[in-house]
This record gives structure tokens, sequence and C-alpha cells, in this order.
């Protein structure tokens, strides 16, 4: 049996429960998400590796609409984030319309019925409007290493921890030295008798200012009206306030980088792993890492940091470009994920029949990171160039949203059926973009990252402040659309 909807959103993290709720809240009860797992929260139910937790502040990384006073540190481990999605999924009431188990397996436009026809691993269904939250970082990335199918130890990636495999004195090899690793490697180097630590490209590290929230500050975020949205406020500004490093004034990035050497020299005195550890390009052109254990770990007697690139693996180990071979029992993999080239692209078809990924082939773009011409009544959250290196992703997400929403209201409005951003108008937003870009720290900084595409162009960061996308999306521009009229009426679903 074919479920229909007036919106089908994939993904029940952060961008699909911050639309699920909205929705809910406008009194549009008409849609279902769609959820390839068995649990909401996305990224934060996925990524359960030792020492997960999220490098912003815990009261801006949370929706505005559903404040936490409870968040017990300012910087909050994965389980605490973990389990206030699912509070809000539950108190919101939106968790009825969760689809658990319906991975989207293809999804295409029928054009003469203004729908999407979605078929997933729970079943068929057809929406008017399709939203992906499925996320840049919800398919992790293994690098096709020689001779990895050889390998007899244990293997897993840093997203798909394996919890049952048992570390403690084991010889382990790390692969990838990002956010993710940062944050492992002081967990797992205490138990295992020997880790090496695979690294291509040294990390920025800065110091890591968490401390726990004190009884009388959660009780002021509870009961004393405004100091709440305060702390989030000045977080907000504090963040906002890097972008002047990154993208206006890069000499300020100096001061940064400064803090950053000297976290290096206090925390690793030996001069010869000090030098490897630091980092040759501009700070901030791949994303800054925090931490306080990081440099400590590696500076363990049982712990080695290796330079040279890997040429093969063999069944028992990992032999490096200058001929040494290291014996391991299991290789943890913190290489990122596809942020560049998003595996939902593959499996969505627009107008003409061409997959999204098809369309995207010399590069990722949309238009205010949401629409994409040839797509109608697609949006994206968390789309090409939404990303961003400095502050929480919850705020773009909530942007999205509400410019999403105001489409839907637009749309009944007017009655109109099918919106479909115009091409000119996608590539002239996109030009003006790549334009802000230029002289960023993030295209010019020297470094290679997760930020740029194959082309070296980057399809994925936000280049200036965050409060210009607010405005830019704060309404629905239907002018910019093709807009078709509904061929049927639609009636609201009651609550």
């Amino acid at each position: 049996m074919t479920t229909q909807v007036r919106v089908a959103i994939i993904g029940s993290g952060f961008g699909g429960l911050g639309m699920a709720m909205r929705l809910q809240d406008a009194g549009e009860h008409d849609f279902c998400v769609l959820e390839r797992g068995d649990d909401v929260g996305g990224t934060w139910r996925d990524n359960h590796y030792p020492g997960a937790a999220c490098d912003v502040p815990s009261h801006l990384y949370s929706f505005s609409h559903r404040p936490n006073p409870d968040w017990s540190r300012s910087f909050s481990a994965q389980s605490e984030i973990l389990a206030y999605l699912r509070r809000c999924a539950h108190e919101s009431g939106v968790l009825d319309k969760v689809r658990f188990g319906h991975e989207v397996l293809a999804a295409a436009w029928d054009d003469d019925a203004q729908r999407w026809r979605i078929e997933t691993s729970g079943g068929p269904v057809t929406a008017q409007v399709l939203v992906s939250a499925a996320g840049p970082l919800s398919d992790p990335i293994v690098p096709k290493l020689p001779g990895l199918e050889t390998f007899e130890g244990a293997t897993f990636h840093s997203a798909t921890w394996d919890h049952s495999y048992d570390l403690h004195g084991k010889r382990v090899a790390v692969v990838g030295t990002g956010a993710s690793a940062i944050q492992f490697v002081p967990q797992i180097q205490p138990e295992v008798a020997r880790l090496h630590l695979f690294q291509r490209t040294a990390p920025w590290v800065v110091p890591r200012h968490d401390r726990a929230y004190t009884a009388a500050e959660r009780w002021a975020f509870r009961h004393v009206p405004g100091f709440q949205r305060a702390s989030r406020t000045a977080i907000y500004w504090a963040r906002e306030s890097y972008v002047l490093g990154f993208a206006i004034r890069r000499g300020l990035l100096t001061v940064v980088e400064r803090i950053a050497r000297r976290h290096l020299a206090r925390q690793v005195p030996d001069p010869a792993l000090r030098a490897e550890l630091t980092p040759d390009y501009t700070i901030g052109c791949k994303r800054i890492l925090i931490s306080n254990d990081y440099y400590p770990a590696l500076t363990r007697a049982n712990t080695e940091v290796v330079t040279e690139g890997i040429r093969e693996v063999r069944p028992d180990g990992i032999v490096t470009a200058d001929g040494i071979e290291r014996k391991v029992d299991a290789i943890i993999f913190g290489t990122g994920f596809h942020t560049t080239d998003l595996p939902i692209a593959q499996r969505v078809r627009g107008r003409d029949g061409s997959t999204l990924a098809e369309t995207w082939a010399d590069g990722m773009q949309a238009y205010r990171g949401s629409t994409v011409h040839g797509f109608p009544n697609l949006f994206f959250i968390i789309g090409p160039n939404t990303g961003l290196g400095h502050s929480s992703m919850v705020f773009m997400i909530e942007s999205q949203v509400s410019y999403i929403l105001d489409a839907l209201e637009r749309m009944d409005a007017t009655g109109v059926g099918a919106v479909e951003v115009d091409a000119d108008v996608q590539e002239a937003y996109n030009a003006e973009l790549q334009e802000k870009m230029t002289g960023t720290v993030w295209t010019e900084g020297g470094c290679a990252s997760w930020y740029l595409d194959a082309r070296g162009r980057n399809s994925t960061l936000w280049p200036r402040f965050t409060f210009g996308f607010r405005s830019l999306t704060r309404s629905f521009d239907i002018d910019a659309y093709r807009t078709e009229p509904a061929r049927e009426r639609r009636t609201r679903e009651p609550a």
C-alpha cells in the first residue's frame, strides 16, 4: 500500500526533526519522516565512538524554539545530544510521523501528478513536496587502500564503531586526524598495547574550554527569564566574530594561530614530534579542532605518529611508502564523510529523468542551499554551501526550515502545485556566492579539505556571516521560481 502525504522528509536528525516540529507547530499534519535507522538522531545516533561530543557550545547547538536548560556542560557529549533529540521528538508529538526502517532507495518527480514517487525499504510513498534532510555527515568514507580486503583483523569507521571489539592490549592503527579522531584517540590510547596514528595532514588544535555547569547556573537557565536566551545570543555573536578572520581580514587569524602554537608547545615537549604535528597551511583552511587531551595522548610511549603515506595493507599489518611494515590487530578509520558527493543525489531523479548526481557532475550547487533547477518541489536542509566552519549548523537548519515552511504557505495561498527555481536565478546566485568565497581562508589557505570538491571548488561552506543567510531565507521569494497551478485542490489533514 502506498503512503500518500503532502510532505515527505528524509532523515530524522536535527534537520528532519526541525522540519517536522515546525510543520506540526504550523498546523500542517500531512507529512511523514522517512528514517533508515531504528531511532531518531541522525549523526548523533550513528556517531557513538568513545569521546564523541560536539565542538559547538550546547546552548547554541540546540533548537531556538526548544531550549534545554538542563545541559550538563558547556560542550555536550553525544549521549546528551541524542537524549535531547529523542525528547524533542517525543514531546513535540512528531514521533508518530517517523517511519523507521524506511531508507529512501529512489525518488522520481511525476510531472503529470505533481508529486514525488518515492521507493523506500519499507514501501512506496508519494508526496507533493520532498525535503531532503539526509545531511552531509551521514555516509562515511573508507579510503580504498590497496590490500585492505585482505586484512584479517578488525576494521571499522568511527561512524560505525564496533563496541563489541575489545581494544584492550591490541595493536591499533588509526587512519585520519580529523574531528572524530582527536576525540577517540585519547580515549583508546590508555587501553591499547600500541597505537599507530597515520597522519596525512596535521590539524590545527586549540584548547577546549569545556566545563560543567553549576547547579546555580542550571537553575538560572530554567527559572530566570531571558537568561538562557542571553547566553545563547552571547555565544552566537562570539562565534560569528570568527568570520572576520576567515573571510574578511585573514590577518586576524594570526591571533588564533599563536594560541594553537602555544597549545602545541605546552603539550608536546619533544621538538621532533612537535614538528610533525605542526600544520603547514593557514589556520582555518580546514576546520579548527578543539581538544585538551589529543596532544598528550600522542606523547605516550605506546603511541606513534606516522606521516609516511600508506602503500598497502597486508593480512596482519600496514606498509608505508618507506617500506616499513607495522603489525596491527585492528584498523580504525577517522576519514570523514561523503560531503561533496552526497549519496542521496544518486537516488533522486528530476523533471527530465536525470539524477541529481548527474546534474551535479561539475559540482554541487543550489539556490540558497535549498532548491535545484530541474527538481520541482524538492527542498534541501543543509544543502550545498550551507555548511559552517565556525558556528552551529542548527542556526542554518532553522533558517532553511523557515524558508521551506513559507514556501508551503505561499503555495497554499496562491494555489500553486509545483515550484522550480529558475535556471538563470540559480546560476546568478552561485556566481555571486563563489565570488564571495574568493579570498577566504577556505579557498586560499593552502590546504586540501573536505570543504572542496574534486575540482577544488568550495561547494559546502557558506562564505559570510550567518545572519546574512538568515536574511536571505526569511521568506520564500516565489518570483525566483517557475510556478504551476495545482491540478488538485488539497485539504489539510486534521491534527
